[in-house]
């Protein structure tokens, strides 16, 4: 089990606060709150890994604490343990309909807390373990088009925070289909292993990110970076695959190429727009059609106007050569 999960307790009640300190001290990292809003404020803050908490409390009761907590986005999937001395079957039957986890009853049963705090915690460790699996291409090891979705939202409203520029490179391993079959599907795997370490590794700074899109597809995002310097790094990954030396697997030479393009935009709206992909697609589009092995960029940086007439034309279909 992770050695450091986060627990906060909820208990208006400073005995109570004391006592279940004493008994989960060695377990977790706590964190205390005494009534309902300093709950809400730290949960959000702290995004803890479980919440224990009292239901009868004034000014705010756990149930309306409970609402509040599943209504936001930060806190809806934190696992909530009621602790309470309302032990009826229609009590728990509430808690439980209200999306609390379990029940703890007062007076406590030290054994019995810390086993049910153990199991929950573990329960949330195996829960993101297999998230974090599910966000994983099986084949390269690298991030997947899922993970892709999340990351992309989530950098466009930072960068949108603060007035950054995010660009995106698709990259797409050329003649893939030849490799396949000359080779074999085998060497083809490998050929797509060696290409998502080799970007994995060309990534440094925080917040940089690479995945495999599908197929011999990858796309990177790049927050922060400009046209100038991210098609500069693009530039450089080209160069970096097509002077690796890359071997079969029964150790013979193997050339790859990348080809590559890419699109920036500084992002002006809450919801993220499709424009800045298919920018780049199309820009990885030229690249194939110019020869491969070269960057291609989008024109410019996309002004609203030009985003709306980009996702209008993405519509339209296009072949992309191998």
């Amino acid at each position: 089990m992770n050695a450091d999960p986060t627990v906060l307790i909820v208990d208006d009640e400073k005995h109570n606060r004391q006592l279940l300190t004493e008994l989960l001290q060695h377990e977790c990292r706590l964190h205390l709150a005494k009534n309902g809003e300093q709950a809400l404020a730290r949960a959000r803050e702290l995004q803890p890994d479980l919440i224990l908490l009292d239901v009868v409390m004034p000014d705010m009761n756990g149930h309306s604490v409970i609402r509040q907590l599943k209504d936001d986005d930060r806190t809806r999937d934190t696992p909530v343990i009621f602790i309470t001395a309302l032990d009826s079957f229609d009590d728990q039957k509430i808690g439980l309909e209200l999306g609390a986890v379990d029940y703890i009853t007062k007076p406590f049963h030290p054994p019995i807390v810390r086993v049910r705090v153990r199991n929950h915690l573990r329960l949330v460790e195996q829960r993101r373990l297999l998230e974090q699996l599910a966000m994983l291409d099986n084949l390269t090891g690298i991030p997947n088009r899922l993970r892709f979705a999340e990351t992309l939202e989530q950098e466009w409203r930072r960068c949108l925070r603060h007035a950054l520029p995010l660009s995106m490179i698709v990259a797409d391993i050329d003649h893939f289909k030849r490799i396949n079959d000359t080779y074999g599907h085998a060497e083809g795997d490998e050929a797509l292993r060696s290409v998502a370490q080799a970007l994995k590794w060309a990534i440094h700074r925080p917040g940089d990110f690479v995945c495999r899109y599908g197929g011999e597809e990858f796309v990177l995002l790049l927050p922060g970076a400009d046209e100038a310097g991210a098609s500069a790094f693009a530039e450089a990954v080209r160069q970096r695959i097509a002077t690796t030396p890359f071997q079969t697997l029964d150790g013979q030479p193997l050339q790859l190429t990348l080809s590559l393009g890419g699109a920036s935009h500084v992002p002006t709206t809450s919801s993220v727009s499709d424009a800045l992909f298919h920018a780049a697609d199309r820009a990885l589009y030229d690249a194939k059609h110019a020869g491969r092995n070269r960057v291609v960029w989008a024109n410019s940086s996309l002004t609203p106007n030009e985003a709306s007439a980009m996702q209008a034309q993405a519509a339209i279909p296009f072949a992309r050569p191998c």
